[in-house]
């Protein structure tokens, strides 16, 4: 039999009934879900030294637990000496068992790890539900080795939900445990 992650057990045992009373809900397939995780990570350096973008593949690959995928230039762009098909950034993109996992060790271990930590910011929701917060030191996950580090570096987390407006969303973050700031001191 197989494990179920214990973000999971805490959507379904506590975020759904929360949910549902919250906002009136008849039937629990209305109660929004967490979809995907999305893991962005620019590598700006990159038009200098290629192995950047190797090193960051590793480093995003370590720590969603997956592999990372190399994102390539769209366009040409001259003052940036960009050139199209030039690896520029990495991504990842978490579902199902490792999404919850994840979200886990994110809420768990990683964001009490960020120096002066006192919440997440409630401004950047996108109008529909989802959700994306910046990192600014990768270190902060427990998966990156410290010594074999060149540069810290930053990347952007993307939290997916089928939630129709930034109300839900925050609700269904909240109830997951994300840890917001208080409303009165933003």
């Amino acid at each position: 039999m197989k494990n179920t992650p214990r973000f999971l057990e805490k959507y379904k045992s506590v975020a759904v009934p929360a949910l549902k009373e919250q906002f009136q809900y008849k039937n629990v397939m209305e109660v929004p879900q967490l979809v995907k995780i999305c893991i962005n990570q620019a590598v700006g350096q990159a038009t200098q030294d290629k192995k950047l973008v190797d090193i960051a593949q590793k480093e995003i690959s370590q720590i969603a637990g997956q592999n990372a995928v190399v994102v390539k230039a769209k366009k040409s762009v001259s003052n940036f000496k960009l050139r199209e098909g030039m690896p520029i950034a990495v991504r990842v993109t978490l579902r199902n068992e490792r999404m919850w996992e994840f979200m886990d060790r994110l809420i768990t271990v990683s964001l009490p790890r960020v120096r002066d930590f006192r919440g997440i910011a409630t401004k950047s929701f996108d109008g529909r539900g989802n959700y994306t917060m910046g990192v600014t030191e990768h270190i902060i996950f427990p998966e990156i080795d410290l010594d074999k580090v060149n540069k810290i570096t930053g990347m952007d987390i993307s939290f997916v939900t089928t939630a129709k407006t930034d109300a839900e969303g925050m609700a269904l973050l909240k109830g997951l445990g994300m840890p917001f700031k208080n409303q009165n001191n933003n």
